[in-house]
């Protein structure tokens, strides 16, 4: 089986000619298999190479023990060292992330190699990262399965008059307790008014009977996200957001059935607008059913109405709509999904049924 680094030079069928700079921390733990140290990664087809400093070098070696580690040192920045192996290979196009490095690093980069070409990468190793190996799949599978666990034991721990942030505290420690590395990224907890605020900031506001609140969360393990929502209710909630509710569930569990190979990913958005629309809430869906999730908690592709690729095996999405009502609150229910050729497999396995605390 071909290396991450192999697999992006099959991909741009690179000569001797070629090699590529990386700089994104994303795309340099992927194409390493496991570095996580700042830096760049150079790759050709007979050198890989990680360019750092003193802070990371042992590091790089233990991570990553089949790339060359060279330190910068006073005079000879990251870029200087990419011009030196560069010249050494008699590179003549060298391929860079145009979406990643600022203006000010493009020219850094470009002073530095000189009359080498500097060519776009156009997302080439993000393209790679979409389909998921099995080592990647285990890696997320058991962070989904740290997350579903601490939606478990986090349900005792909800109260009325504890503060959102308190809640979120709660949930993180939780995940970390549990074997989780660290967080997918910024815990949301929102309750009452707040749920019509898709990327709630947990505050001081406390938690009241009949509150809805979405808890949107996820945990890293080996390097890989997890990313779920579940919304309960603490007492008994109004008519009007247990409709909200069954609606939302009824829209998640539809997309859910639908997502396989082979799918445009447009067409399982639009079931759930469609749905939605149809309940009475046109307008208060407003973003994208889900996206990809892997190494950074949103990758491509996207469960979106502009986006139009076809789904391949191998792919983990989020489903997850959700309705909003400003000075109400809001339902949102979300699961991280493998795509497989028959259907989808949900790797967040807490349950979806409106739970009353």
């Amino acid at each position: 089986m071909l290396t991450a680094s192999e697999k992006l030079v099959e991909q741009l069928n690179l000569t001797a000619a070629d090699a590529v700079a990386v700089y994104n921390p994303s795309n340099m733990f992927y194409l390493t298999q496991g570095y996580t140290g700042e830096g760049v990664v150079y790759i050709s087809r007979s050198q890989r190479v990680i360019i750092t400093d003193f802070r990371y070098t042992e590091q790089a070696e233990r991570q990553a023990p089949g790339f060359r580690v060279v330190m910068t040192e006073k005079g000879l920045t990251h870029n200087q060292w990419i011009a030196r192996l560069c010249r050494e290979e008699a590179v003549a196009v060298l391929y860079y992330e145009d979406d990643y490095l600022t203006v000010k690093q493009y020219s850094a980069l470009s002073m530095a190699v000189g009359e080498i070409s500097l060519t776009a990468l156009n997302q080439a190793p993000e393209a790679l990262r979409q389909i998921k190996t099995e080592a990647e799949v285990s890696a997320i599978r058991r962070a989904c399965q740290i997350t579903s666990q601490a939606f478990d034991a986090i349900l005792p721990v909800i109260r009325e008059g504890m503060t959102e942030k308190e809640l979120q505290l709660e949930l993180d420690y939780t995940m970390l307790r549990m074997g989780a590395e660290g967080l997918a990224f910024t815990t949301i907890v929102a309750s009452g008014e707040n749920g019509s605020l898709p990327h709630a900031i947990p505050g001081d506001r406390r938690l009241r009977k009949g509150d809805m609140i979405t808890m949107d969360y996820g945990a890293k393990f080996g390097g890989y996200c997890a990313d779920m929502t579940r919304t309960v209710a603490l007492g008994q909630p109004t008519e009007q957001m247990v409709h909200v509710y069954s609606t939302v569930l009824t829209a998640q569990e539809m997309c859910e059935e639908a997502l396989c190979a082979g799918k445009v990913c447009s067409d399982i958005d639009k079931i759930a607008r469609d749905y939605i629309d149809s309940q009475g809430y046109a307008g208060r869906f407003g973003h994208g059913l889900g996206h990809a999730v892997g190494i950074d908690i949103h990758e491509d592709p996207r469960l979106s109405f502009s986006c139009h690729d076809i789904l391949r095996p191998g792919v983990v999405m989020t489903v997850e709509p959700g309705v909003y009502l400003p000075g109400v609150g809001g339902v949102r229910i979300e699961n991280s999904c493998l795509v497989t050729e028959t259907g989808c497999e949900p790797l967040t396995t807490a349950p979806k049924q409106l739970i009353i605390l």
